[in-house]
């Protein structure tokens, strides 16, 4: 009999898995993933750049694409091979089973390869977690880890718990045991995004790092009440709210269901490529400005600036407030019909 790790359902998590599944179905209905592999592109990236981000890693996104593309770029040969690393690891992502130690091993061996002496293994020294309060968490003994890591992929192998708490336990408890000298929140942020892909292929498109990296000291915050009771239920509502806010940036409708051909004729490839990008974000939240959108499209805030004013001298933006406190939002959609 193997044991369930220690968490509850609450009447919360019950109301946001309906939520999600929910936004997941519309967001499959408008199959945007499968037509824009310009999305995917874009969200693949900002899922590597917020996930390194959030351990450190200060390369711009911009940077990150220029890597990704085989450009030569200026920047710490540490931070260079991390964003390598990570992308090769997301890209294998489909190729991972979630409930098997060894594709997690083999996972971490290419999140870390050339950047720790034990990638692909398990720890063999006691490690810390550290923030400004000094030591806030201690990582299980290294002895007892593969034994810990073994019950926890036997025991999500086993449940038939809803993908989506079981995901949320999964990262917890990578996080919990801390099984690696490095790595651990990369992998923990993967492998949830890895049992997510197996219950619908999209999260493996889904960037819920940017969410969590947008949040990142609520996600510490979390993570440390968490494990101060050995409990995930906190850390499990809070990864569901991360998950429906990422989902509520994404295109939930067709493109051509909200704009005809006659005005997405008159947009460049760019253009259109940008507008596909932020209009599910616009049509969920009901506008926009150009901060989110420069993390939506990895753009930059001259370039996102440039295409806002091209989109509304073609009479499909329009722009309200000033300065910081500017935001955009689609003309009113009778409009486009006429």
């Amino acid at each position: 009999m193997i044991n369930q790790p220690p968490f509850e359902i609450t009447a919360k998590t019950t109301n946001l898995i309906a939520e999600i599944a929910e936004l997941t179905g519309q967001l499959q209905g408008a199959g945007e993933y499968k037509r824009n592999l310009h999305l995917r592109k874009v969200n693949r990236l900002r899922s590597i750049q917020s996930s390194t981000a959030i351990e450190g890693n200060t390369l711009s996104i911009e940077q990150i694409t220029a890597i990704i593309e085989g450009k030569r770029v200026l920047g710490s040969p540490q931070e260079i091979k991390e964003v390598q690393n990570a992308y090769e690891t997301y890209e294998s992502i489909m190729n991972f089973n979630p409930f098997e130690v060894k594709d997690f091993l083999m996972a971490h061996k290419l999140m870390t390869t050339e950047l720790i002496k034990e990638a692909g293994k398990f720890r063999s020294n006691n490690v810390g977690v550290v923030s400004h309060k000094g030591v806030v968490h201690l990582g299980a003994n290294p002895q007892f880890v593969p034994n810990l890591i073994n019950d926890l992929f036997l025991w999500a192998k086993q449940s038939d718990i809803h993908p989506l708490i079981k995901s949320s336990v999964m990262h917890f408890e990578i996080e919990f045991i801390h099984p690696f000298s490095d790595g651990n929140g990369r992998m923990g942020r993967l492998w949830q995004t890895l049992v997510l892909s197996k219950w619908h292929d999209i999260f493996a498109w889904i960037p819920t790092e940017t969410i969590i990296y947008e949040n990142q000291q609520e996600y510490y915050n979390v993570l440390e009440r968490a494990e101060k009771t050995a409990n995930s239920t906190e850390f499990i509502e809070f990864m569901l709210e991360i998950i429906k806010t990422t989902i509520k940036e994404l295109p939930t409708k067709k493109f051509t269901d909200i704009f005809p051909d006659k005005i997405t004729d008159k947009l460049t490839k760019t253009e259109l490529e940008f507008l596909k990008t932020i209009t599910g974000f616009i049509e969920n939240n009901g506008s926009i400005d150009n901060y989110k959108a420069q993390l939506l499209t990895n753009k930059s805030a001259e370039s996102v600036k440039k295409y806002f004013a091209a989109l509304i001298k073609k009479d499909i933006l329009i722009a309200e407030g000033e300065n910081k406190g500017r935001k955009y939002r689609l003309k009113p959609f009778n409009n486009h019909r006429k």
